[in-house]
């Protein structure tokens, strides 16, 4: 070998040896900053607390999420039982028939010369010959109002009841907290009306005319009065305001041809109203061509209905200036036996003569659609409606139905009935007579 070939040989052995030991020292280096590393990470004797931080927000979001897919689980069940028992309660109330009741309250009343009682707002309105009492749902006299009295009339909307004594001159306007006016007239009252503001229109006559006043719920009357007579426009034989005052509706039965005929009338007293010279918008005389129509009433904005001989006729006053027949539900003449209403529904009992029960409870929504119509044989007297409870009941026994058609209750009681509406709960009544309110829970 020459000695060129040897210094070369040499020279790339060493060479070799270098990268050697330098890959040494890198691997060496790479070591070193691992363990320095781990010694930093976890060291005997020294604060961990960053890793411990670590680890701790780990943990805690993995107790969070499942935390949170228990509350998520624990609300769907709860869901699921709020609904099960809703809908459970549901369906007791409208169709769990009662069998029996207990007397949980009885509260005895000064009977007086009773007349009746009336649905006051959230009370009732007890009213005798001699006075009138507003009494609660425990019974006690919320007021007590004195007067003379042959045959005190009522009527009663919303807060205000206005009574008046039928064939005398005596006008008394109350409100929640009592007598807030009153009036007298020349001629004696026939009809009395009153608004859910204390408005009152009484009806007098004298042996040529009737006549529509109007008081304020002072007792001060108001300089409005409407002139009316069978050859013109009729007789009032019913009549009755809205619950803001500016509207009235009214039943005339007039003579035409000789005949006497039957006419339906709304009257505005609103700036609408202004422009009549009457004050009439609206008339209607073919739906009671050949039917009386001895009651009229507004039920909730914007509906009102006749109770004709022929059947109930309802009415929309949407349009302020001209009142609308919307429903005109014809029955056989003669076979009414009795209607009532409230604000939500009319009431219309017929005697029945296709199907097997002696008579037949038809009830309507306030602007005229069928909501049940249910058989039954019972010799009821009174008739009301109280939310969605029906009451039929004479002076021992009741029935009682819901807005589905199902018979809730029938029962014959120990003690005299005269009004029944409902109680402080669901499953209670309260029962009024003569002498005492009993506050009573079905079972």
């Amino acid at each position: 070998m020459m000695y060129t070939e040897i210094l070369n040989h040499h020279c790339l052995q060493h060479h070799l040896q270098e990268i050697k030991a330098m890959s040494d020292m890198s691997s060496m280096s790479r070591e070193r900053k691992k363990q320095k590393l781990r010694s930093q990470m976890i060291t005997p004797g020294k604060d961990n607390s960053s890793l411990e931080n670590w680890i701790d927000e780990e943990e805690s979001s993995r107790i969070r999420k499942k935390f949170r897919r228990g509350q998520i689980t624990v609300g769907i069940l709860a869901l699921a039982l709020i609904l099960a028992g809703t809908g459970f309660w549901f369906y007791y109330q409208r169709f769990h028939r009662y069998t029996s009741y207990e007397t949980i309250r009885q509260i005895p009343l000064n009977e007086g010369s009773l007349v009746g009682y009336e649905d006051f707002g959230s009370n009732v309105l007890k009213y005798t010959r001699d006075g009138a009492s507003y009494i609660n749902s425990h019974g006690e006299n919320v007021w007590t109002e004195s007067y003379e009295m042959k045959m005190p009339i009522v009527s009663v909307n919303g807060d205000f009841a206005a009574i008046a004594d039928q064939q005398g001159n005596t006008l008394i306007i109350c409100g929640p907290d009592g007598k807030v006016g009153q009036a007298a007239t020349v001629l004696p009252i026939t009809r009395v009306a009153v608004s859910g503001l204390g408005m009152a229109a009484v009806v007098l006559e004298d042996s040529t005319s009737s006549y529509i006043y109007f008081f304020r719920k002072d007792g001060v009357e108001l300089k409005l009065k409407i002139r009316t007579n069978m050859e013109g426009d009729g007789y009032p034989l019913d009549l009755c305001l809205s619950r803001d005052g500016t509207q009235m509706i009214c039943s005339f039965v007039r003579l035409s041809g000789g005949e006497a005929k039957n006419r339906v009338v709304f009257y505005d007293f609103s700036e609408i109203g202004k422009n009549v010279p009457t004050r009439v918008v609206g008339g209607f005389d073919d739906p009671f061509d050949k039917a009386v129509v001895p009651r009229v009433a507004y039920l909730k904005e914007p509906y009102s209905c006749a109770f004709g001989s022929s059947g109930p006729v309802f009415f929309s006053s949407k349009n302020l200036a001209k009142p609308q027949l919307i429903q005109d539900v014809s029955m056989e003449e003669n076979l009414i036996s009795g209607v009532f209403y409230s604000d939500e529904y009319v009431g219309i009992i017929l005697w029945n003569n296709t199907g097997e029960g002696e008579k037949r409870l038809q009830v309507y929504q306030a602007d005229g659609s069928l909501v049940f119509e249910k058989e039954f044989t019972y010799d009821y007297v009174h008739a009301d409606i109280d939310e969605e409870l029906i009451f039929l009941y004479n002076d021992n026994s009741c029935k009682v139905f819901n807005m589905a058609g199902v018979e809730k209750l029938d029962t014959v009681f120990d003690f005299a009935v005269t009004k029944i509406r409902r109680g402080r709960m669901p499953n209670t009544l309260l029962v009024m007579g003569p002498q005492e309110m009993r506050e009573i829970k079905l079972k």
